[in-house]
């Protein structure tokens, strides 16, 4: 196997065309034993395989430095720079992320998994060159799913007044994670149609060259475009055209299904873990089909992930009209739901905590300033939510409960989530978000209230003496676990409160606390610093009333198990109660 003499990228460059090829069904095969095993980026990664074997021939990294956007089809270019034991050796597997990591390579600049960044990325790597004199190619990767994105086009923008060496890499498959939405998607189609040469250019419209690849999985093909533009004196797109999933049936046949999936059967496809039983993306679409059905006013809008909420294909078609999906363009989405509401209509957006981190602008300016009724739905906000540093979910509270007028609810079982969702959905005084629970579908005999009108209200769930425990969203579990133990080990009934609100306080209940309480415990699935506990810590800050405010530290983590970061910092109903009373 060539694969097995390949430790840097200087050990490709003595390889002939044919050689080249072979190499790159091995690597297929390194990949395949990775994700069938593992789970991962299949699409992106299988399609860019022949792309990252002709880059780095043709280019010297990390001299000459590659940018990947989002980086999820980095792979291979991982088991060129050294790392190919992580994909062939099962017991090496958690020796990479799955993303570009400057800690394990100098092959790598920076760790990405956000989209739409490459090329501003790219842009301070070139002009940094450039005032220091430097040499070397820059190359910004990016997939045309990303063009979507506002800092893409951006950066795009801007590029042309570089004026210096800057090579742009546009991976054209005709797909984002789902199909692509947008007028330059025509362009695109129009470029791929002309091979290159229909008179209207998005990228020379821009001020930039422009090359064509027909065949962006020829290596051939590749190598030679790759060395047209190597050591070029100004900016240039190359675009080219590849298949999403290229060399796995499946996965070039269902592309959607197939850009992130589960470990599987390589031989039939199969996940090798069925997931039954219910899942919040799945009752959040189907009640908000009948929604739709029902009430033509109502809006669904996704950014480019539409199935965060459960909106497959079929169910897209079904929804017609009243289901948006705006592209990776979030920004978009939230100034466009204050539009749909300001008109009259219920629009509910929908995407994954990290995601609506680029949307604060938005939230404040477009949405609250305006005090639009439009819903959003923050998903993944959680410890129990996505993983690594690149997606992480803990920091919205902090992020958009301070914002005036925003209307912020965790629910903390299934049945108040659909409650709040369905009164959100109903009312128009407020902005809302709430935050989809991630701690699985945890139904409840209590009756839930319908009405949430009457602002940062929270709820006694069992009414006891001395210590409270307010337990926010999907801690709240945490929070009956603790009273139980408190009431077994110390003898003490404690008061258990929902608060429901994250975005206020509710005075008057804390207030009927200090009467009988002397010690209020806090506790929240997110970052403590500018948190919920630290509102209730204020309220309190005069009195004689302890309080203990208990969530995650601020922090960037990266692929943790969830019962290691609740260990850590102390959210074991064993470790609060040690804390508590052995201080």
């Amino acid at each position: 196997m060539y694969i097995e003499k390949i430790n840097s990228p200087s050990d490709i460059k003595s390889l002939d065309i044919n050689q080249l090829n072979t190499l790159a069904a091995e690597i297929r095969s390194g990949l395949m034993k990775r994700l069938s095993k593992r789970g991962g980026h299949f699409g992106p990664n299988f399609g860019f395989v022949e792309a990252t074997i002709a880059l780095h021939y043709v280019f010297d990294s990390p001299k000459d430095k590659f940018v990947f956007d989002v980086s999820h089809q980095c792979y291979t270019h991982k088991m060129l720079t050294g790392r190919k034991e992580a994909f062939f050796n099962d017991e090496r597997f958690n020796d990479i992320s799955g993303y570009t990591n400057p800690e394990e390579s100098e092959h790598d600049f920076f760790k990405v998994g956000h989209t739409s960044t490459s090329v501003s990325l790219a842009c301070g790597l070139v002009k940094g060159r450039d005032v220091k004199g430097e040499t070397g190619n820059i190359v910004a990767i990016i997939g045309d799913g990303s063009l979507s994105g506002g800092e893409a086009l951006e950066g795009i923008d801007f590029a042309a007044e570089l004026e210096s060496n800057f090579i742009i890499i546009v991976n054209d498959n005709d797909m984002s994670i789902a199909e692509n939405h947008g007028g330059l998607y025509k362009n695109l189609k129009a470029l791929r149609d002309s091979e290159g040469h229909c008179e209207c250019n998005l990228f020379r419209a821009m001020g930039l060259d422009y090359l064509y690849v027909s065949d962006g999985n020829n290596i051939a093909q590749l190598i030679e475009a790759f060395k047209k533009v190597k050591d070029i004196d100004h900016p240039i797109v190359v675009h080219m055209k590849t298949v999403k999933g290229k060399g796995y049936r499946p996965a070039e046949t269902h592309k959607e299904e197939w850009h992130w999936h589960m470990p599987f059967n390589p031989e039939t496809g199969e996940m090798l873990a069925s997931w039954s039983g219910e899942n919040y993306g799945n009752l959040t679409c189907d009640y908000l089909m009948q929604k739709m059905k029902n009430d033509k006013s109502v809006v669904t809008i996704t950014a480019a992930v539409p199935t965060n909420i459960g909106f497959t294909e079929d169910k897209r078609k079904a929804a017609g009209s009243q289901f948006i999906d705006v592209g990776i363009a979030e920004e978009h989405a939230v100034a466009m739901a204050s539009g749909i509401a300001k008109a009259g209509g219920k629009p509910v957006f929908a995407t994954h905590s990290s995601f609506f981190q680029r949307t604060y602008d938005q939230i404040s300016q477009d949405l609250c300033i305006n005090s639009s009724p439009a819903t959003l739905l923050v998903n993944t906000a959680s410890v129990y939510g996505m993983h690594d540093i690149t997606h992480l979910g803990l920091f919205d509270i902090p992020m958009m409960s301070n914002i005036p007028n925003l209307v912020y609810l965790a629910p903390t079982n299934c049945e108040e989530y659909f409650a709040m969702l369905d009164w959100s959905i109903e009312q128009n005084r407020y902005p809302v978000a709430i935050r989809i629970p991630c701690n699985g579908v945890i139904h409840t005999d209590t009756t839930e209230d319908t009405d949430y009108s009457e602002i940062n209200r929270y709820r006694i769930t069992r009414q006891g003496k001395d210590v409270a425990i307010i337990a926010l969203g999907d801690f709240y579990q945490i929070g009956e676990k603790l009273a139980d133990l408190i009431s077994e080990k110390a003898g003490i009934s404690p008061t258990l409160i929902n608060p429901r609100y994250i975005t206020g306080i509710d005075t008057s209940m804390l207030e009927q606390i200090r009467s009988d309480h002397s010690i209020v415990i806090t506790l929240e699935d997110g970052i403590l610093d500018g948190g919920f506990g630290e509102k209730i810590s204020r309220f309190y800050g005069s009195s004689d009333i302890k309080v203990y405010n208990f969530g995650l530290k601020k922090e960037f983590v990266d692929r943790y198990a969830v019962e290691d970061i609740l260990r850590a910092n102390n959210l074991t109903p064993d470790q609060i109660y040690n804390v508590i009373w052995h201080n």
